[in-house]
C-alpha cells in the first residue's frame, strides 16, 4: 500500500554510522521491562515487600538466640553494715563477672503467646579482703509468656502479612503494565516525528518540481503570478517544516533513548505495529478481572484490616494492661564449674502483673472513638477508590471498543487521501488543477497519515491500560499474576 511506503520512508531515515537500533512496539516495551530506570525501581519496591513477606515468615519459626557478656568488671565504694562494731561502714568492692546463655523461643499464633526454652551459665569472681568464685547456673528452663489483654498481634499479622505480599506481586505487575503504557507513548511520539519528517521530506521535493514546472508554466502565461509565488511560497514552507521536523524527531528520539536507558546518541529506526486483530472485550468481563487482579482492591483490603487492627488493640488497652509470665526449670550455685551442674535445685516461676487505669481523663477513651471514626474514613476512601476503579475501566473498554473501528476508518481515509493527492498532482501537472485543490489535498494526506499513527497509539495505549487495571491478557485469556514469576524474569 501507498500510505505504507510514506510511513517507511521516514522510519528508515537514520543512516548514521553511529549505534543503530530497528526496533518494533513489543521489543520496546521489552527493553523498557529490562533495563529502565523505572524497571530498576519497580524491581527494588517489590524486593523490599518481599523479603518484609520473609521475615514476617521467619517470624513464625522458631529462634535460637546466643546472649553473651564475656567480660565485667566493678571496682566501687559500697556501703555496708559491721555487725561486730555495730556500725555502717564504707568498703571497697571490686568484681569480675562473665554470662552466656541459650535461648529458643517459639510464637503461638493462636493465643498470641511465646513459649521459650533457655539455660544459662554466670560466672563472679570477687576481690577485696575475702576473695572468692561463684558459678550460677540454669541447666534448662522451660516458660511460657503472654499478654492477657485479649489483642493478639499474631492473628492480625497472619491475616494482613499474606495480603500484603500478595498486593506487592500485583503492584509488581501493575508498574510494568503502566510502563508498557509509557513506552507505547514514546514509541508512537518518535514513530509520528519520524513519519512527519518523511512527508516533510517528500513534500520538498514535490514543492521544489511543482515550482519548477510552475516557472515554465508562467513563462507561456499559463497560471498568474499569483499562483507562482504561491508555489514558491509553498516550496519556503516545507523548508521550514522539514528543519522543524528533523529537530521533533531528535528530541523524541533522545527522549526514548532515555527512557529505555540505553546511549544517547543511538539511531532508533521504528517498525510500525500493523492493523491489530478484531476483539471486543465487555465491561462485565474487565470488572471482574479487576476485582480479581487489580491490586487497588487489593491495597483497600489492607487498609481496612490494618484500621480494625488498630481498633482491636484501642478497646483491649483501654480496659487495663495485664500479662503472664510462667516457667520451670532447674538452677545451681558451687565454687567449681563442674559442681555447677550437680544436684540442680528446682525453679519455679509464676508472674502476673496488672495495670489498672483509675484516672486518665478519658485518654483511653479518646484512643478507641479515634480508631472507630479512622475505620470508618478508610472504609468510605475504600469505596470511592473502588467506584474510580471501576469507572475508568468502564470508560477504557468502551474507547478500546471503539479504537478498533477507527483504526479501519483511519486506514481507509488514509487510502483515499493518498489517491486523492497523486490524481490532483498529476492533473495540476497537466493544467487541470489550481494551486488551492493541490495544497489541499496535501493537508488533506498529512492529516490523514497523522490520524491513522494517532489510532494506532490510542488503540495500543486502551490496550496496556486495560492490562494494568485488570493485570489480565485478553489475547491469551490468562491473568498476568498466575504467569508470574520474578526470578524466572518476570511473566512475559
Amino acid at each position: 500500500m501507498k500510505k505504507l511506503c510514506i510511513i517507511l520512508i521516514g522510519l528508515i531515515f537514520c543512516t548514521s554510522l553511529q549505534g543503530q537500533l530497528r526496533l518494533t512496539l513489543d521489543r520496546v516495551i521489552e527493553m523498557a521491562a529490562d533495563s529502565s530506570l523505572t524497571a530498576f525501581r519497580n524491581q527494588n519496591m517489590y524486593l523490599a515487600g518481599y523479603w518484609e513477606y520473609r521475615t514476617y515468615q521467619a517470624n513464625r519459626l522458631p529462634s535460637l538466640t546466643l546472649n553473651l557478656t564475656p567480660a565485667r568488671y566493678y571496682r566501687y565504694i559500697t556501703q555496708r553494715y559491721d555487725s561486730g562494731q555495730d556500725i555502717d561502714v564504707y568498703r571497697e568492692q571490686q568484681m569480675f563477672s562473665a554470662s552466656g546463655g541459650l535461648n529458643i523461643s517459639q510464637n503461638f499464633d493462636l493465643t498470641g503467646g511465646t513459649f521459650y526454652i533457655d539455660t544459662d551459665l554466670d560466672y563472679m569472681r570477687n576481690f577485696g579482703a575475702q576473695t572468692y568464685t561463684q558459678y550460677s547456673s540454669v541447666p534448662l528452663r522451660i516458660g511460657y509468656q503472654q499478654n492477657l489483654l485479649g489483642y493478639n498481634p499474631f492473628r492480625w499479622e497472619r491475616k494482613i502479612e499474606p495480603l500484603k505480599y500478595e498486593k506487592v506481586k500485583k503492584q509488581f505487575i501493575y508498574n510494568t503494565e503502566q510502563m508498557a503504557e509509557e513506552a507505547v507513548a514514546y514509541f508512537f511520539e518518535l514513530a509520528l516525528a519520524q513519519a512527519e519528517l518523511a512527508l516533510a521530506q517528500e513534500n520538498l521535493v514535490s514543492t521544489d518540481t511543482l515550482y519548477k514546472i510552475g516557472v515554465q508554466r508562467q513563462k507561456i502565461a499559463s497560471i498568474s503570478q499569483a499562483d507562482l509565488l504561491t508555489l514558491r511560497l509553498d516550496h519556503v514552507n516545507a523548508q521550514n517544516t522539514l528543519q522543524n521536523a528533523e529537530i521533533a524527531v531528535k528530541r523524541a528520539m533522545f527522549s526514548m533513548a532515555t527512557f529505555l536507558n540505553i546511549d544517547k546518541d543511538t539511531e532508533i529506526t521504528l517498525d510500525l505495529p500493523g492493523k491489530p486483530t478484531s476483539k471486543t472485550i465487555t465491561v462485565e468481563e474487565a470488572l471482574a478481572k479487576a476485582e480479581e487482579n487489580n491490586p487497588t482492591y487489593l491495597e483497600q483490603e489492607q487498609n481496612v484490616l490494618e484500621a480494625e487492627q488498630s481498633l482491636d488493640r484501642a478497646r483491649m488497652e483501654a480496659r487495663f494492661n495485664a500479662s503472664v509470665n510462667a516457667s520451670i526449670g532447674f538452677n545451681q550455685v558451687a565454687d567449681k564449674l563442674s559442681e555447677a551442674y550437680r544436684h540442680p535445685l528446682r525453679q519455679d516461676l509464676v508472674q502476673v502483673t496488672l495495670s489498672i487505669p483509675l484516672v486518665d481523663w478519658g485518654v483511653r477513651k479518646g484512643r478507641v472513638n479515634m480508631a472507630k471514626n479512622n475505620l470508618n474514613v478508610v472504609r468510605t476512601s475504600a469505596d470511592q477508590e473502588r467506584q474510580s476503579v471501576e469507572k475508568e475501566i468502564i470508560v477504557t473498554v468502551s474507547d478500546f471498543n471503539i479504537q478498533q473501528r477507527l483504526i479501519a476508518s483511519a486506514e481507509e481515509a488514509l487510502d483515499l487521501a493518498i489517491q486523492a493527492h497523486e490524481q490532483t498532482r498529476q492533473r495540476f501537472i497537466i493544467g487541470r488543477a489550481d494551486v488551492n485543490s493541490l495544497t489541499l489535498s496535501l493537508n488533506r494526506q498529512q492529516e490523514a497519515q497523522k490520524n491513522y499513527i494517532q489510532a494506532l497509539r490510542n488503540y495500543w495505549q486502551d490496550y496496556y491500560k486495560l492490562r494494568r487495571l485488570t493485570l489480565h491478557d485478553f489475547e491469551s485469556g490468562f491473568s498476568l499474576s498466575a504467569k508470574f514469576d520474578y526470578a524466572a524474569g518476570m511473566y512475559r
